[in-house]
């Protein structure tokens, strides 16, 4: 379980990260993994440590921080941060969240930091997720020994970065690692599933495609997903497309399914 990230934006109603992600831990299985994303170029370091610091407290099974660089330049702006340095802004709040959380004391002229220092650090410590689609990307997550969060990324773009990524472990010795997503519609009627999907995407949901959408029966999301596993995928994350609460609880109970079914 993990929940995104997102900034200054109109629309439909979206619920910040951290107190979502704080009120969903109080239900969820303290031995499975759950995290949160974070669009690191808007968030003081320092902050953003202790806000991880203190979900990762609340959880006792492994811990997940999926990271960005954010979105569009309107957004960013409004965090004091410009398209051309947010890279150099993730790299620096990186090192600072990760000295931070080996216990030393932080300074930083980027972020006019002085002296900071954090005790409550994650005991068992954090699986980072770094989400890009661009080499200069792969290769930082290789660097940082982050896994490559490939996301919604089509099948057609996939082997060529998965070969780049992975020359970028192998260079950085590090072990490599990695996840995707998709959204899901699975329905006993795999035609309804479908037509909803399809209806979805036609209307503009989240400026989607159809290679970003799985919808059908269990076994048709099933085949649908055995082409991420043939490529070496390590983990799909899904997320229900919010059509209707019934068929959102509907496709949850269905994906216990589609997971027996491709041995996950």
């Amino acid at each position: 379980m993990t929940f995104g990230d997102s900034h200054n934006r109109s629309g439909p109603l979206y619920f910040q990260n951290v107190p979502t992600l704080a009120r969903a831990l109080a239900a969820w299985d303290p031995a499975r993994p759950a995290g949160c994303l974070f669009l690191v170029p808007m968030w003081n370091p320092v902050l953003m440590a202790e806000q991880i610091g203190t979900l990762a407290a609340f959880h006792d099974g492994p811990f997940i921080v999926q990271t960005g660089l954010g979105g569009g330049a309107d957004a960013l702006a409004d965090f004091g941060v410009s398209v051309e340095h947010r890279g150099r802004a993730l790299d620096e709040s990186l090192r600072i969240v990760r000295a931070l959380f080996d216990g030393e004391t932080v300074s930083s002229d980027m972020y006019g930091i002085t002296a900071a220092s954090f005790d409550l650090v994650p005991p068992e410590g954090v699986h980072w997720w770094m989400g890009t689609m661009n080499s200069a990307g792969l290769r930082r997550a290789a660097r940082f020994g982050a896994a490559w969060y490939a996301a919604h990324a089509p099948l057609e773009v996939l082997p060529a970065l998965l070969d780049e990524y992975r020359v970028a472990c192998v260079d950085a010795s590090a072990e490599p690692y990695v996840a995707a997503r998709r959204e899901a519609v699975v329905m006993a009627d795999g035609d309804r599933a479908r037509a909803l999907a399809a209806a979805a995407l036609e209307s503009g949901y989240r400026g989607m495609s159809s290679e970003m959408v799985v919808a059908g029966a269990p076994d048709d999301v099933a085949e649908q997903l055995s082409a991420l596993a043939d490529l070496g995928i390590d983990e799909v994350m899904m997320r229900t497309m919010a059509i209707d609460p019934a068929i959102d609880l509907e496709t949850i109970t269905l994906l216990g399914e589609v997971r027996r079914t491709i041995g996950g």
